[in-house]
């Protein structure tokens, strides 16, 4: 499965969008950490693995632009405990 990550700058946004659904994780810049507040997949969506797919796409999105992410949102949170490999992606 795979989708496009569009950015929405005024929304402070990643998303993707998925029939008439729109999926998206929503960031703060904190002088270039990029703080992930809030995961949203609509219940139509849920079960897929969206969260996790569109979570690694903000991660090397941000990566890519040499900015290190901390998780605030319960979602990332437990992304991060999960998968130790995802490490150099967050902010010490």
């Amino acid at each position: 499965m795979s989708f496009e990550l569009i950015h929405n700058p005024a929304k402070n946004n990643y998303e993707y969008h998925i029939d008439e659904h729109v999926a998206y994780i929503t960031y703060d810049d904190q002088n270039g950490n990029m703080h992930l507040t809030h995961t949203v997949v609509p219940k139509e969506l849920g079960g897929q693995g969206i969260a996790k797919k569109l979570l690694i796409d903000v991660l090397e999105a941000f990566k890519a632009q040499g900015k290190k992410c901390v998780a605030e949102c319960s979602y990332v949170v437990a992304f991060q405990e999960k998968n130790p490999d995802y490490a150099d992606y967050f902010a010490k």
